[in-house]
Parts: structure tokens; sequence; C-alpha cells
């Protein structure tokens, strides 16, 4: 079908018969079902547990593999002595904190040094540590993975190495699943996806070594952005346009926040990381229960020529809600379903339109960026301010006003603006924070930092299936998540770099905040808009709606009636 054919078709799905200007027919069954009625508010409800599985999931490594910072070299001569005495007899002293080396001890006879209890002279010879590490728990209160098999050092590059295998494994989920979703349904894919992450996450606790427990953590990567977006797509499909914004970021802001601020908490409370990983694990297996609450798309179901299926779930929503959609909606919503069944778009036909690749192509970009931007933030907690528990669930805090804010100026001032003003000020605070001393002071502006992050990732998270049409939806949404996590294999080592130059992640952060911010102007607006059933539908939201004019319109996209949302 040529471009000129969809095009007459959408005009022909959007056009009643009295020639009146009408929204895609889904949409419109929405307004009669309800758009936020009690069956839509059950599946808000719904999404909350995936939202926190995916927050602990996210962030659990910070906490089970956290580097308690009072490490030294250990001598086994010396274990007889007090911690004080043994680590001032057998380590050279340093400038920097914690005020002794970590990881070098002198070269010397330590049987002597015990029996005259003198530290080694001026000059004496320095080697690497021999024996392992000793480690104080002042700053992480209980064992880590990290003091147990001893990653510091010349090993500090195992925790970094495991948590970017975390993102190889959301690579593989997203592009699995996003092909799952759009082949056998959003449904199966998102429950898929829990288990797989419930087998991950469980099997780390059984590890002993470096790879696998990187192993583990590939498995459990796999379920990060499936785990939730399958529930998010298929439930936002069935929210009215004006409800979407608040929906979509008051379940994020609620489950990832609460899951955030309590994890710290949780870790000291339990006191152990193998606990804490069982614990975190449970909110996967919620997702069995799913197919008795939550239904499979019905634009997904129409699009791929489900059509009694489709109208048994709309059905039940009639039931629930106590709404009835009339009968020519419905005969025209089997009869579109037909011809998009024989339309056969796929994300191959949305990469040979010009104006929906160049969309994807920005869209990429910037969710790239401002990924990069939230997970070096989150990770930079180790090293920013007096306390990674404070200083995280402190940041942490931050998300739930962010996304209060978002939600209020997402349908005020746009998608776009919001997006590109809160890059700005993501890189402004980012230069400061690097500028200023590790403390208080430090803390509080990297606390306003997460604010501004989480406010612009937000947003593109939201952008991004409101403007993908319904047949790529699934796929199109994954292929961004994708190259989004392809950034975040490098964020571990962007904050890696601060042991290079302490600054530098927070420079790095600021500088490409500042090329998304510039990037975000190209970004269509969809602020108000229905959800594009068709690739014709995508063309036109895009084409109508560039700041900056970049993509011309046709005629015969000129000839469509406008998408727009009724009131």
């Amino acid at each position: 079908m040529t471009e000129t054919e969809h095009y007459h078709e959408a005009a022909k799905a959007l056009n009643t018969e009295k020639g009146e200007e009408e929204d895609d027919v889904m949409e419109r069954i929405i307004v009669h079902i309800g758009d936020m009625g009690t069956y839509q508010r059950w599946l808000v409800a719904a999404m909350l547990p995936f939202a926190v599985a995916m927050a602990f999931s996210y962030s659990v490594q910070m906490f089970i593999a956290a580097t308690p910072q009072q490490h030294w070299c250990k001598v086994p001569e010396l274990q007889v002595l007090s911690v004080e005495l043994r680590r001032n007899l057998s380590v050279p002293f340093t400038d920097e904190p914690p005020g002794w080396d970590r990881c070098m001890m002198y070269d010397t006879n330590y049987t002597q040094v015990l029996s005259t209890l003198t530290r080694p002279p001026t000059g004496t010879p320095v080697v690497p540590c021999r024996y392992g590490w000793e480690f104080l728990f002042d700053d992480i209160p209980y064992s880590t993975v990290i003091n147990e098999r001893e990653w510091v050092c010349d090993r500090a590059a195992y925790a970094p190495f495991a948590q970017s295998v975390y993102f190889v494994g959301s690579l593989f989920g997203v592009a699995f699943f996003g092909f799952l979703g759009d082949k056998y349904g959003r449904l199966p894919a998102f429950i898929g996806a829990n288990i797989i992450g419930f087998i991950g996450s469980i099997s780390t606790i059984f590890t002993v070594g470096a790879w696998d427990f990187a192993l583990s953590r590939f498995v459990t990567g796999v379920s990060n952005d499936a785990g939730y977006t399958m529930i998010y797509i298929i439930i936002l499909e069935f929210i009215g346009a004006r409800h979407r914004t608040w929906v979509s970021n008051a379940v994020l802001g609620i489950g990832c926040t609460v899951a955030q601020v309590l994890l710290p908490w949780m870790a000291i409370k339990m006191a152990d990381w193998r606990t804490l990983t069982v614990v975190t694990s449970i909110p996967f297996v919620l997702a069995l229960a799913t197919p008795w609450i939550v239904p499979e798309s019905v634009r997904w179901l129409s699009s791929s020529g489900q059509v009694k299926r489709a109208l048994k779930i709309l059905r039940r929503f009639e039931r629930i809600n106590n709404t009835k959609i009339p009968q020519d909606v419905i005969d025209e919503f089997v009869a579109t379903s037909n011809k998009k069944r024989e339309s056969n778009e796929s994300l191959t036909a949305l990469f040979q339109s010009p104006r929906l690749r160049n969309c994807l192509f920005v869209l990429i970009l910037v969710s790239i960026i401002a990924s990069i931007g939230i997970d070096a933030i989150i990770r930079l907690s180790e090293n920013i301010g007096s306390s990674l528990f404070v200083t995280f669930a402190a940041s942490s805090a931050a998300e739930l006003p962010a996304l209060a804010l978002v939600t209020v100026t997402l349908d005020r001032f746009g998608r776009r603006a919001v997006i590109a003003a809160t890059l700005l000020l993501t890189s402004v605070f980012s230069f400061m924070c690097a500028a200023i001393p590790r403390g208080i002071f430090q803390a509080i502006v990297a606390v306003t930092l997460r604010f501004f992050v989480n406010m612009s990732f937000s947003a593109l998270l939201q952008l991004g299936p409101e403007t993908l049409p319904t047949p790529v939806r699934s796929s199109g949404n994954s292929l961004i998540h994708l190259t989004v996590f392809l950034g975040t294999v490098v964020s571990p080592y962007v904050v890696y770099s601060g042991t290079i130059w302490v600054p530098l992640p927070l420079i790095t952060i600021g500088v490409i905040s500042i090329v998304g911010t510039l990037a975000s102007l190209l970004l269509p607006e969809t602020k108000g808009q229905p959800m594009p059933q068709t690739l014709a539908d995508g063309e036109r939201l895009v084409a109508q709606n560039m700041l900056c004019g970049r993509f011309e319109i046709d005629e015969e996209t000129e000839k469509l009636p406008p998408l727009k949302e009724k009131s």
C-alpha cells in the first residue's frame, strides 16, 4: 500500500457519514466506555507493583554491591593487634581520604614489625595487597558482594561491569519482548518478562564469583524494561488523552519513589545482601495474577485481526463501567479492524516514512542522553554527600514532586517545552554540583539535579507511545528503549571515570544534557492529540506539530482532517 493510499484510508476512517471531522474509532470507543471509569482505575492500581518491581530491579545492585570505603591490605601476622594499630603498621598514609592507601602495603618482614610494634621506615618499598583486604563497616553497615569477594582495587571494575551487563540484558529483553509484544500480544510478553526477572534475581544469591554474578544480572536485566512497559502500553491505550499524563506519571512517581526511598533502609534493616535480593524479587511474581485482571491490548487485537477477542474485552469495559458503546461505532471498529489486517503496517514501513523515521531518531537521541543522566546521578549517590543511604533516599524522594510537576506542566506547556527546559536545567545543576566540594550542600544540589533529569525522562517516556502508531507502538517503543539501554551500558563507566578526576562524571552529564536540550526542539508536540492508530495518523501528527516546520505538509496530507482530541 502506497503512502497516498494510507492517507486516503485514514481519511475514510476519520470522517463520518455527514462529513464531520471525527477522531480515531478507538478514541471514540474510549469516550463511550468512559475515559477513566471503574475498570480503568483498577488497571491503574494494577500497574503499581510492577513500577515497584522495576525500581527494585534497577537500583538494588547499588546496595548488594556497595563498597565499604574503609578498607586496606590484610596482613596475617598482625591480626592479633587492634584494627587501628595493624592498619597503621602495614599501609602507607596518603593525603587523600580516607587517609591511607587502600590498595598497597609495605613489602617488609611483618614478624619483625609485630615484635617491635614499629612502623616501617620511610622509603620502605610497597606492593599490592598480597593476602586480601580488611573492611570496616562504618559507612556500609553490612556485608556486601564487594567485601565478600574483595572486588576492590585491581578488581574494582567488576561491579560496574556487572551493572553494564545488566543493561546489556535489558537490550536483549527490549528487542526480544518487543518482538513478542507485537507478534503474540502485550500481555504474554509482560508475564514472560516478569518471570524471567524473578528467576534472574533469585539466581544472584547462588553465585560465587564475578562471571556467574554478571550472568545473573544479565538475566535480571532482560526483564527491566518489558516487565513494566508492556503493562504501561496496554493500560495507557484504554485511558482518555486528558488522563494519560497524570496516570503515567502518578504510577511511576508513587511506585518508583516508594521503592527507592524504602530500598536503602530495607538494606540497613535486613543487613544481608542475599535477603535483600530475595525480598525485592517478590513483586515480579505478581505478574502471574494479571490475566484475571488486565486485558490484552484492544488496539493490538484490532491491528492483528482478532476482532472477537477485542469485542469481548470492550463488553467487559461496558459491564464494569456501566456504559454502552453505540452499535454504529462497534460496526466501524470491526470494519476498520479488517482494513488494518490487510494493511500490514510494520516497523519497516515506519522507517520508510521520512517524517516518522527522523522523529524516531531524535527521540532516541534525547532519550539516550536523559537515561545516561538519570542513571549516572543515581549511581553517583555513593560519591556525593556524606552517606549513600541518605543521599539515595533524598534524591529518590525528589522523584515524586518531579513527576507531580511533570503531570501539571505537560498538559499546560506541552511535552517538547518541558523536555527542553528540564534538560537545560539538568545541565546547569550538573556543572554546579561538579564545582561544589563533597558535603551537605553538594547533596542538596544533586537532589535538585535528579529532580530535573527525572522530569525530562518521564516526559520522554510519555512522548514515545503518544507518537508511534498502534501497529508499531510496542516494537517502536522497544527500539527506543533498546537504544536507551545502549547508553546506560556506558553510564556505570561514566561514574567510574570519577576515579580519574572526581568532577568528570558530572561535567560529562552537563555537556550531553546541552546536546539533548537542542535536539529536543526537533520533537513533535503531542499534547491533546489522540494516539495515532495508523502510520498515516502518525505522519499527520508529526507533520502538524513540529516547532520549526522542518517537514512541509504535502497536498495529500493537507486533505486529511486534523487529529484533534474531542473535549
